[in-house]
C-alpha cells in the first residue's frame, strides 16, 4: 500500500477553498455575470512561447486558459461571463506552481481594463478581508516600476545596460549571452521588483510594453504600450488582465510571430486556433479580462508557503 495516499492539505484548508469558491460565484451571481463551460481539449494548442501545452496521443492538448472558447462566446453574444476551470501547462511546477491548476477567468462586455481592475479589487476584497489589505490599492505603471526600483526606463534600456543592472543587482547568469532584451526584463521584475509588489495591499501593474501584449490591446493614444495588467498580493502574482484585443488580423499576425519565436528555439509548434480567429473575424466585442489563479488566491487567504498546502493532490501525488 502507497504511503502517500493523503491529501498533501490539511481537511480545514480544503474547507476554506470551498468557501472561497462559494463566495466567488456569489460575488458574480450579485452581478448577473453568467457562469460558463468550456472544453478542456482543443485540437489546437497555445502559441506563446513561455507556455507548454500538454498534448495528448490523439493530437488534442489540453487548455492552459478556457480564454479562446470563451471569447468564441462573447463573440456569439454571451454577455459578460466567467469560469473557473481546472487548466494545464507542462513544465510548471513549484512552490507557487502545479502543472494542474485552478483558474478562474472573466470577461465584462463594454468595459475598460481599468474598471475591470476596480472589480478586482471588489472581489479580492470579499476573499482576503479588510485586515489582511489593511492599505489602499496601488497601481503602478510598468515603466514606474522599472523606474522607481530600478532607476531604468524598460522601454528604451538596452540589452547590454539590463545585463549591467543585473549584475550591480547581485543577481547572477550561467548563459547571460542567451538572454535577449524580453528575457532580462522579466529577470528583473521577478528577482528585483515583484517582491516589493502587494505588501498590505492589492497592487497592479499596468500598461506593459507592445512586445509584451500577449493578447491586449495596444493603447490607443500610445502604440508603445499595450493595455495589460497583472495584479500582486505580498510579493506573489495572482492574475493577469488585458484590454482585450478583437482585431483578427492583428492576432493571427501576433500568433505566427510567437510560432516564429518557437522555431528559433526548438520548440513544438501546435495548430493555431482558427475557430477562435473565425470568432474575432466575425465581431468580438469591446471587453475586458482577467485570469486569475485560484490556488494562489487561497494560499493568501490562508498565509500557505506552498501551493500543496491548498491543494488536495499535487501532480507528485496524483
Amino acid at each position: 500500500m502507497s504511503a502517500d495516499w493523503q491529501p498533501t492539505a490539511p481537511i480545514e484548508n480544503l474547507k476554506k477553498r470551498a468557501r472561497i469558491l462559494q463566495q466567488i460565484r456569489a460575488f458574480f451571481l450579485q452581478r448577473d455575470v453568467l457562469e460558463v463551460d468550456t472544453p478542456t481539449l482543443s485540437h489546437a494548442g497555445l502559441s506563446e512561447p513561455n507556455i507548454e501545452s500538454f498534448q495528448t496521443t490523439e493530437a488534442f492538448y489540453l487548455h492552459t486558459s478556457p480564454e479562446f472558447p470563451m471569447k468564441r462566446l462573447l463573440a456569439a453574444g454571451s454577455g459578460s461571463i466567467y469560469q473557473i476551470a481546472k487548466v494545464f501547462r507542462q513544465g510548471e511546477s513549484g512552490r507557487n506552481h502545479n502543472p494542474e491548476f485552478t483558474l478562474l477567468e472573466w470577461y465584462r462586455v463594454g468595459w475598460c481594463y481599468r474598471e475591470l481592475m476596480d472589480e478586482i479589487v471588489e472581489l479580492i476584497t470579499i476573499i482576503l478581508g479588510t485586515e489582511q489589505l489593511n492599505q489602499p490599492p496601488e497601481r503602478l505603471t510598468y515603466c514606474d516600476a522599472f523606474t522607481h526600483y530600478l532607476s531604468i526606463d524598460p522601454l528604451t534600456v538596452s540589452s547590454d545596460e539590463l545585463a549591467r543592472c543585473a549584475e550591480e543587482q547581485g543577481i547572477m547568469m550561467n548563459t547571460p549571452e542567451g538572454m535577449n532584451r524580453e528575457a532580462w526584463l522579466d529577470l528583473l521584475f521577478a528577482e528585483k521588483i515583484q517582491p516589493n509588489l502587494g505588501r498590505g495591499h492589492i497592487t497592479f501593474i499596468y500598461d506593459y510594453p507592445a512586445e509584451q501584449a500577449s493578447l491586449a490591446r495596444l493603447k490607443p493614444d500610445n502604440s508603445n504600450l499595450a493595455e495589460r495588467f497583472e495584479l500582486f498580493v505580498e510579493g506573489m502574482e495572482l492574475g493577469n488582465g488585458f484590454g482585450e484585443l478583437t482585431d483578427a488580423k492583428e492576432q493571427r499576425q501576433r500568433f505566427e510571430h510567437d510560432l516564429l519565436v518557437r522555431g528559433e528555439r526548438n520548440a513544438p509548434k501546435p495548430l493555431l486556433d482558427e475557430n477562435f480567429l473565425a470568432a474575432l473575424e466575425s465581431g468580438m466585442p469591446d471587453a475586458s479580462g482577467v485570469a486569475i489563479g485560484i490556488d494562489r488566491l487561497v494560499m493568501a487567504a490562508l498565509g500557505a508557503g506552498s501551493i500543496e498546502a491548498v491543494i488536495a493532490f499535487p501532480m507528485e501525488c496524483s
